[in-house]
């Protein structure tokens, strides 16, 4: 048996981050996507790496200032990391700003959408201007000085900021230095009148800088943003007396963290750039110089000023299933189960599964677990409509959720104020489980209702992110939701489930077992598989049990958007392993575990990805698609995804992800393929409603006397 724990056999896990961004930088690139749509890719890119710097390269530098010591997976200690990492974050940074200098920009402004620069405006454009500076810009500008006495401000999170460099008309030296924040009051992009062009706000501001510095001569001025350390760290454990307000604390000492990443203006003189770097106290490696506008999500902005359909994706809506209807949803449930794939199937049904319990007479209880929601939820609005309406309400919000705590918070307070009963998380664990229980008195028994998806109750993001769910009325996974939110709510500890499994204790271990009854029949000769489709790997255990599978001649197929810290190709250990990457129009999210079953397919879906916090440090759940026709149709789901020649990147055994080659191939786009069978249901939909209202129909016959229509 070959030692699996070698770190050769591993790849870092952010590197592994960086390569996947990498793959969406590719989008941003390629000329096959409309023009608009490659904007976004480019500006997705920039909203990637900056969460990624304030969560992931936080911790390291975090761990690296404890004095941590222990290698990770690949054998590299935190502080080697950060400097693999800066360096391998720097040439993505160029990347970004290749792509936004030497196409996009000059692809838009072909099409007459141009970015304007100060020294580009005519006589009227600057008039303009002039008047927005004085009557929108002035009164909120706060120029801040940095002297002996006035030490260098505080500067907040995610912020764009200008710094001045001054000579005072008096004196010989330039010695002076004043920083101020770029407001966000006005907007990022101004649109300049009579035209498609726009101007940046900080250019705006540095126009006419010199308002604010009478008196002085400016020598120079540049623009900076910066990242701060936005790790949570919620001392969630006994000692904590409320949950609630130690997340609300940590959220006000979060936005104090250490800054850990600046991007600066590379026309910034090195006097000007040592201060700024000095006061602001982050390491060299991590603050990087940029040709171009600081900070690429000025490009969400701009997009919006932009009307152009032909230059975007053809706008797309999703199929929705007229037996799920909200006066036909539980009598169709009851009778059969019911898969939904997002977004090419609308996400309509779920939403109108939680109102038509809440106006439902014979619902008794709504259970639900909330992670992300959407900032005006009809969810939301429905479960206080059904605590109102006097039905028990009791939900799980997850307050812990990165970047959404303050808005979870917020919809908590809500929903108790309204009557609902709000559990906030679980001490020590994430609660990422996606499911929804509804409880119905039908003919004097009780019915359990049961929605159970691989994605967030985020009616905004079912639009674009690709995700799986189920709608149930059996009775064991009835009782098995009805368990586990007896769990999340109480105190329970039930000796097993019926078909459900969970973590932090139960996913890992089912998988294993699956994994092993795979291995046991390759040997026995018998027919073997492994198809899983997830966001990311990272857990070492796992890695090495898929290891095993392959070394026992089980042939795994992996669909892996993000990170993947396996390597393919190692003789003699993953030479059975394939890994396919897609990134295209949707983000995929969905979750897909398949294990072959000497030819009696086995297929569950999932809210974990095999990542060692869902797996050990989150309440996620695993459960199985048991109807013949459904559990068919993700299989199905599964291979047309992997039989994409399009969309898809294959890993290779030196740890790059490569596009097929396509010559002498038809293309093979999976998600325009569901695109276009949705679409077909959508149109065979409304020919059978043409044909049942024919039906009803009459024509009048004539009048057997008079020969008239009757």
């Amino acid at each position: 048996m070959t030692q699996l724990k070698q770190s050769k056999y591993y790849v870092n896990r952010e590197i592994s981050w960086l390569a996947f961004n990498n793959r969406v930088l590719e989008e941003a690139r390629d000329t096959q996507n409309p023009l608009l749509e490659r904007a976004k890719f480019l500006s997705i890119t920039q909203k990637n790496m900056d969460e990624w710097f304030m969560v992931r390269v936080a911790s390291l530098q975090q761990q690296v200032f404890v004095g941590h010591d222990r290698v990770d997976a690949s054998g590299l200690l935190p502080k080697q990391q950060l400097k693999e990492i800066s360096s391998a974050a720097g040439e993505q940074i160029r990347s970004q700003y290749q792509v936004l200098n030497r196409s996009i920009i000059p692809a838009l402004k072909k099409h007459g959408f141009a970015l304007q620069h100060s020294t580009d405006l005519n006589e009227d454009q600057i008039k303009f201007l002039k008047r927005f500076f004085d009557e929108e810009l002035l009164p909120v500008l706060t120029p801040m000085a940095i002297d002996s006495t006035r030490p260098f401000p505080f500067l907040a999170n995610d912020t764009l900021n200008i710094g001045v460099r001054l000579k005072k008309d008096d004196e010989k030296s330039e010695k002076h230095i004043a920083v101020l924040q770029v407001p966000e009051t006005s907007g990022r992009v101004i649109s300049l009148p009579e035209s498609n062009q726009v101007i940046l706000v900080e250019e705006v501001v540095q126009l006419f800088l010199d308002a604010l510095f009478q008196g002085y001569t400016i020598k120079e001025s540049t623009v900076f943003h910066i990242l701060r350390d936005m790790e949570l760290d919620v001392a969630d454990d006994e000692d904590t007396p409320n949950i609630l307000q130690e997340v609300q604390s940590k959220l006000q000492e979060r936005e104090r963290g250490r800054v850990i990443r600046v991007i600066v203006s590379a026309n910034t003189s090195k006097t000007l750039m040592t201060k700024l770097i000095k006061a602001l106290e982050v390491p060299d490696e991590r603050v990087y110089d940029v040709n171009g506008a600081i900070d690429l999500t000025f490009i969400d902005a701009w997009l919006k000023l932009i009307n152009a359909p032909s230059l975007e994706f053809s706008a797309f809506k999703g199929y929705e299933e007229q037996a799920l209807a909200p006066d036909k949803m539980f009598d169709s449930i009851k009778k059969n189960d019911y898969l939904l794939h997002h977004p090419y199937d609308t996400f309509k049904p779920v939403v109108q599964f939680v109102q038509a319990a809440a106006r439902d007479d014979d619902v008794l209880a709504i259970k639900m677990t909330l992670y992300r929601v959407s900032g005006n939820s009809p969810i939301i609005k429905a479960l206080a409509d059904a605590a109102q309406r006097g039905k028990q309400v009791t939900v799980l919000v997850e307050i812990k959720a990165r970047f959404d705590e303050k808005n979870n918070v917020h919809w908590a307070r809500e929903l108790e104020q309204e009557g609902v009963h709000v559990v906030y998380g679980l001490r020590g664990l994430k609660v990422h489980a996606k499911v929804v229980l509804i409880v119905r008195r039908e003919d004097d028994a009780i019915r359990r209702y049961v929605h159970l998806g691989t994605g967030n109750y985020n009616d905004v993001t079912a639009n674009f992110y690709t995700d799986l769910g189920l709608f149930t009325s059996d009775s064991e996974l009835g009782a098995d939701v009805a368990s586990i939110f007896n769990i999340l709510t109480g105190y329970s500890d039930p000796l097993y489930f019926h078909q459900l499994h969970m973590s932090p204790d139960g996913i890992r271990d089912f998988i294993y077992d699956k994994i092993t009854n795979e291995i046991t029949n390759a040997k026995s000769g018998k027919t073997a598989g492994i198809k899983m489709k997830f966001n990311s790997l990272s857990d070492e255990r796992m890695i090495r049990r898929l290891y095993e599978a392959s070394e026992a001649g089980v042939p795994v197929e992996l669909i892996v958007r993000g990170i993947t810290m396996l390597r393919v190709g190692i003789p003699n250990v993953s030479e059975n392993i394939a890994v396919h990457s897609i990134v295209g129009r949707f983000l995929e999210h969905s979750r897909i575990y398949s294990f072959d079953n000497d030819g009696d397919p086995e297929v569950y879906l999932s809210s974990a990805d095999l990542m060692t916090r869902n797996l050990d440090r989150r309440v996620e759940l695993f459960f199985p698609i048991r109807d013949h026709n459904l559990r068919q149709r993700v299989l199905t789901i599964f291979q047309t995804m992997w039989d994409d020649n399009v969309k898809t990147r294959i890993l290779q055994p030196n740890g790059v992800f490569e596009k097929i080659d396509r010559r002498g191939l038809s293309a093979i786009n999976a998600q325009e393929i569901f695109i276009a069978e949705s679409l077909a249901s959508q149109v065979e939909q409304q020919q059978r409603e043409k044909e049942q209202h024919a039906q009803r129909d009459f024509e009048p016959i004539n009048n057997p006397f008079t020969g008239e229509k009757a």
